[in-house]
């Protein structure tokens, strides 16, 4: 995944702002004397791994050029309880204007970053590495897989562009194909998309081996328990690529990567990470 682009954030940010201002922040403009200025920290309020500061930074940035803002943390730092992330200075107007919309961002995708490191730590020692799914809130996969990647995972396929996946769905609507419908879907892939990889879900031993038979490059081992996907690495034996899906969380992952699988796909990730806990405070 390259890294994130600054036109995506700021264009995040603007539509994220005019979603909450609206006419005018009009708490802030009764309330706030023009001229009051001030200093505050953005603090960890319990221990996170960070991710998506750049989105809180160019929400401050947006709101007023005559804030000065620094970043006292970088995107995948293990941040404590209490750790300041960043620091704004400057008209207290701006400030609390961008205030909820900064937060959103940073104890969103720190929330994904943090559960990711929480399931990397837990097949560290196994050769499984974590990926990401496309489970992810809409609009926000780029943003979304960033924090994964700060969180110590591997981004699986962005989309559905740019790696042939055959699913069982796939595999039902070419049932009577010859010799069989994981080879044609194979083969009608290569022809196509010869630079692409090709990957082929598996939920029974015989399909794993239909697959790796037709040259798939990573078999995918869908709702398998630990003995049949050890059976299934066995099998595949080096000649493709292994990935376990399905019924992962913390309480099983370990014992998925200790089967010898080569990836661990999490949808849990991005679909269910509880955002994490910052704020902002007056100096």
């Amino acid at each position: 995944m390259p890294g994130l682009d600054p036109n995506d954030i700021r264009a995040a940010i603007v539509a994220a702002l005019r979603e909450d201002v609206g006419d005018g922040d009009v708490t802030t403009l009764a309330c706030i004397p023009a001229d009051a200025r001030g200093r505050v920290r953005m603090n960890a309020r319990e221990p996170l791994v960070l991710a998506g500061l750049a989105f809180a930074e160019a929400a401050f940035r947006a709101m007023s050029t005559a804030l000065d803002v620094r970043c006292l943390a970088a995107d995948g730092d293990a941040v404590p309880a209490g750790g300041a992330v960043l620091e704004i200075e400057g008209p207290m107007r701006p400030i609390l204007t961008a205030e909820r919309v900064a937060l959103n961002f940073v104890q969103h995708l720190s929330g994904v970053a943090t559960l990711t490191r929480r399931f990397v730590d837990a097949v560290a020692g196994t050769r499984a590495r974590i990926l990401d799914t496309r489970k992810t809130t809409p609009g926000w996969r780029h943003f979304e897989k960033h924090a994964v990647l700060c969180g110590g995972g591997t981004n699986h396929r962005f989309g559905l562009h740019d790696l042939v996946l055959v699913k069982d769905n796939h595999l039902a609507a070419l049932a009577g194909e010859t010799p069989d419908p994981v080879a044609a879907a194979v083969r009608r892939a290569r022809a196509l998309y010869p630079g692409l990889r090709v990957e082929v879900e598996a939920d029974t031993l015989d399909q794993a081996r239909l697959a790796v038979e037709a040259g798939a490059d990573i078999v995918l081992l869908d709702n398998m328990a630990p003995a049949l996907l050890r059976a299934a690495v066995q099998l595949v034996a080096g000649r493709a690529l292994t990935e376990a899906s399905g019924g992962v969380n913390l309480s099983t992952v370990r014992a998925i990567a200790e089967t010898g699988v080569d990836f661990v796909s999490v949808g849990a990730l991005t679909h269910s990470a509880r955002s994490m806990d910052l704020g902002l405070d007056f100096q």
